[in-house]
């Protein structure tokens, strides 16, 4: 027979048993906790960063810049005599032809002056007749002897004093009848008036309207608008866009809805000193004459450009006493600090001249306490405001009926 516990021992021998096997439990749990804090721990010190690689550029340059519309010959018309304005003929907006008139200036004055130079002539006309009369006859008596030759040479003399002053006041009367042709202001050539500054009665002179005597102003304006000059202060990083075929789309406030076409003409091959731009020339065809002298105009430029250049978000750059550098990824996830040489600043894009190759793996938004060799963990960006926007929009557009 096989001799039994006690039922009280048996009690304390399973009670021992059951604390042996808890403590083991809890020993391991402890140490499981351990390994995986210790783990966690490791991963948590590896920081997580996101990586961007860098592009080719658009292998087109566009930039929109103001600029003015002039006509293609303007013409601003002063008077050459001082009088009264007898009447106007050409009003703002009027179509002209080239020897139109466009207003008459009364010169009472010039009127007798001109009619004193003519009598002037006619009294030297006379004048010069005698003169010739009298030398010839002198000279028809020379072989008599019946006058000296002192005679004969004065007479001579005389003759040609008085051809002399009958051309001087020929002259003076042209002179007159070149200012009296002052007293009718004509077009130049043909056109459109964009400005009449007198009225009937105002005192003109060569220094224009002088009828408001603080503020002296041109006749008028005539200008030609079949062909528009399109005048663009073209900052001077863009000017090697500026060469011979480029052209520019070109809008007006009066036509917001319009486009028109520029042609590249010339450039001033000079800089503003203030502005650091360059005056770029461009030409508008205006057959149906829409265009209008003066008007503001949005000039879109765009020319295809060879760049060897690569271009990263501004928001991965570095700056420390090194320069300007880019943290890389390797192969083994390790961060590398590349020194880089910026060639420009397009928003928030950096176009880089050298340093970094189409391969690399550029940390965005790095880290101030990243190190070199430190070890990283790259992911996936979070979604932004912006993206999840667009990522909606597509997925709209695959599933309308969910949109709905």
């Amino acid at each position: 027979m096989i001799p039994t516990l006690p039922k009280k021992k048996l009690i304390t021998l399973s009670t021992i048993s059951c604390g042996v096997i808890f403590l083991c439990y809890i020993f391991y749990q402890q140490i499981h906790s351990a390994e995986q804090f210790k783990r966690e721990a490791l991963e948590a010190s590896i920081p997580n960063v996101s990586v961007v690689s860098p592009e080719a550029p658009n292998p087109l340059e566009t930039i929109t810049l103001p600029g003015t519309v002039r006509a293609w010959y303007e013409a601003v018309i002063y008077a050459q005599v001082s009088g009264y304005v007898k009447m106007w003929y050409k009003d703002y907006g009027a179509e002209v032809k080239a020897g139109d008139v466009l207003a008459r200036v009364k010169v009472p004055a010039l009127d007798a002056e001109y009619a004193q130079a003519e009598a002037d002539f006619d009294s030297q006309k006379a004048k010069y007749k005698l003169a010739a009369v009298t030398a010839d006859r002198y000279l028809a008596l020379r072989n008599s002897h019946a006058v000296s030759e002192q005679s004969i040479s004065v007479a001579v003399a005389d003759k040609n004093s008085e051809e002399a002053k009958l051309k001087s006041a020929e002259k003076n009367v042209d002179k007159y009848k070149a200012k009296m042709g002052f007293k009718t202001i004509v077009s130049p050539f043909d056109g459109v008036v964009i400005q009449r500054n007198i009225n009937v009665g105002d005192y003109v002179n060569n220094e224009g309207n002088i009828d408001d005597s603080k503020n002296p102003s041109n006749l008028f304006t005539v200008a030609e608008i079949h062909k528009m000059r399109l005048f663009v202060s073209v900052p001077g990083t863009f000017a090697y866009l500026l060469k011979s075929g480029l052209t520019a789309e070109v809008t007006v406030q009066q036509f917001p809805n319009r486009k028109f076409i520029a042609n590249f003409l010339t450039l001033s091959k000079g800089f503003d000193l203030n502005m650091r731009t360059v005056v770029a020339e461009f030409t508008i065809d205006n057959k149906d004459r829409v265009l209008w002298p003066g008007s503001y105009a949005q000039v879109t430029l765009t020319a295809p450009v060879k760049k060897d250049l690569l271009t990263i978000p501004s928001s991965s750059l570095v700056f420390d006493e090194n320069g300007t550098q880019v943290a890389t990824v390797t192969e083994d996830n390790k961060i590398h600090f590349k020194p880089i040489t910026v060639n420009k600043i397009i928003d928030s894009v950096i176009e880089v001249g050298n340093g970094v190759s189409v391969g690399d793996r550029i940390v965005n938004n790095p880290s101030a306490s990243l190190l070199e060799g430190d070890q990283v963990k790259v992911v996936e960006p979070r979604t932004g405001y912006t993206d999840m926007s667009i990522t909606k929009k597509e997925n709209s557009k695959q599933n309308p009926i969910a949109s709905k």
